[in-house]
């Protein structure tokens, strides 16, 4: 056995997939690699096919079923007991609901993005408001309440949201040794923000420059990615949202606040896929990328925030800054010029994929040094040597899933087997596993450097014929 198929433990219960997509199906030779479990006790529940030749080769059992508000507890229930682990990869069906049922059942979670049922995204009906990441976010975080001893519960711990709370916080330690600001160990939200005000760090860009390309050019009618089609277009569609920093000076004529919660974020009354932003990656340098709503854009904000009292007296701007790969950037206008009407044919690009990388990191800046980037830069032929099933941007949001369960269980074992341990965003408190070891072979490696000319404030800009939403 190698040093990449290395059994990291061995799990006694089921795991439960919902949803087998692009990271579904990238997930699931991870960790039929990685944890001792027999096939037989996995099961994946999906509204597709997609999938169901590998779920056939490694002899898991394949549920083709939509779920919805109505039958989801009659799929689930025979499926879950105490012990067991739901992998939540779906878009729309609601978190809030799963996690319920998991803690009714006994089950632990996990999830990549908290997700509501159909609409909660896209709905012209509901006021942009309320369809918003940050209210998502506090819906979930209310369930701590009277929750304490319910079983582990790990939201938006993907590549992003997830990871890149993980290099913010290595990123920030880097920035203290290199500008000699004494950084102790910070151990705490409380230590972290400060750490970041007293470095000057002003703004995190998550910074994402996706250069993959296929063999086929994107055809009219036809919306390609590296990813899920369903979770871009609905992402996209939502508001635009950010962490909104103490120092910036210049609201958004269109920026609205929230009048509950923590206050950390606002949100623009137009799509996310309608926003750009100028942002820099290493490879890439500087280009303009979509300022499309995030989780961790508000869970970092509000995590970092200093507070003097009642009063806050700290908060970075943070928010993503993503330019997918060029087919994306075409599939996106043409939906533009659609007026965020799917096109009829979907192509997620994985065997076809001839060259390319995605490049994720964080970028921060306003620190003496100006700015800093960390991240990963990953290439096609990479991914396809570490895992079969992967491309270099799913790849990133597996191995993070992975490690978020893998890290999870472990902590359950140790010390507790009823108590609840939250990781939504930043608030996971692990700085130091930059490197995703759970895989053996890592990944995603530390890329660093200093960019030029990045300015640590905040402007915005609408695409040309953008529709605008509702609210």
């Amino acid at each position: 056995m190698s040093s990449n198929d290395k059994i990291l433990l061995e799990f006694p219960g089921r795991i439960l997939f919902v949803g087998f997509g692009s990271i579904g199906q990238g997930v699931l030779p991870l960790i039929l690699r990685h944890i001792g479990i027999a096939p037989e006790r996995l099961t994946i529940v999906t509204a597709e096919d997609k999938g169901n030749e590998e779920a056939a080769r490694y002899g898991v059992k394949f549920v083709k079923e939509r779920l919805t508000r109505e039958n989801y507890r009659r799929v689930l229930n025979p499926l879950l007991g105490r012990g067991d682990f739901l992998i939540n990869v779906s878009v729309e069906v609601s978190s809030v609901a799963l996690i319920k049922l998991c803690w009714e059942k006994g089950a632990m979670y996990l999830d990549t993005c908290i997700e509501p049922w159909p609409g909660g995204y896209t709905d012209p009906t509901v006021p942009a408001a309320r369809r918003t990441n940050y209210v998502l976010r506090e819906e979930a975080l209310a369930l701590r309440a009277g929750n304490a001893r319910a079983p582990t519960a790990v939201l938006t711990h993907g590549a992003n949201p997830g990871l890149v709370s993980h290099f913010v916080k290595q990123a920030l330690l880097n920035i203290a040794a290199d500008t000699k600001v004494e950084a102790g160990k910070p151990s705490s939200r409380a230590e972290w923000g400060e750490l970041a005000r007293r470095l000057g760090v002003r703004v995190i860009h998550i910074a994402e420059r996706d250069t993959q390309i296929p063999g086929k050019p994107k055809q009219p009618g036809e919306f390609v990615n590296t990813w899920s089609i369903d979770g871009f277009v609905g992402e996209g569609s939502q508001p635009c949202e950010m962490g909104w920093g103490t120092h910036e000076r210049n609201f958004p004529r269109d920026g609205k606040r929230h009048d509950s919660g923590c206050l950390a974020a606002i949100y623009l009354t137009q799509p996310g896929a309608g926003t750009r932003v100028r942002t820099w990656t290493p490879g890439a340098g500087h280009f303009h990328g979509w300022c499309i709503t995030h989780g961790e854009s508000i869970s970092m904000a509000d995590y970092f925030t200093v507070r003097d009292g009642m009063q806050v007296a700290y908060r970075p701007t943070v928010h993503y800054a993503y330019h997918p790969c060029d087919s994306a950037v075409m599939s996106v206008h043409e939906l533009a010029g659609r007026n965020y009407v799917q096109q009829e044919r979907q192509r997620i690009l994985m065997d076809d994929i001839v060259s390319g990388i995605d490049e994720l990191g964080v970028l921060l800046a306003g620190h003496k040094k100006n700015a800093y980037w960390y991240g990963s830069q990953l290439s096609i032929g990479e991914a396809r040597q570490l895992a079969p099933y992967n491309n270099a941007t799913s790849l990133q949001v597996c191995v993070a899933v992975l490690w978020g369960w893998c890290g999870r269980w472990r902590i359950r074992i140790s010390e507790s087997s009823s108590r609840t341990r939250w990781t939504s965003g930043a608030t996971s408190r692990s700085a130091r596993r930059t490197s995703v070891r759970w895989s053996g072979s890592t990944p995603t490696g530390r890329r660093c450097t200093s960019a030029s000319g990045c300015s640590p404030r905040t402007s915005t800009g609408t695409t040309p014929g953008s529709s605008r939403t509702s609210g």
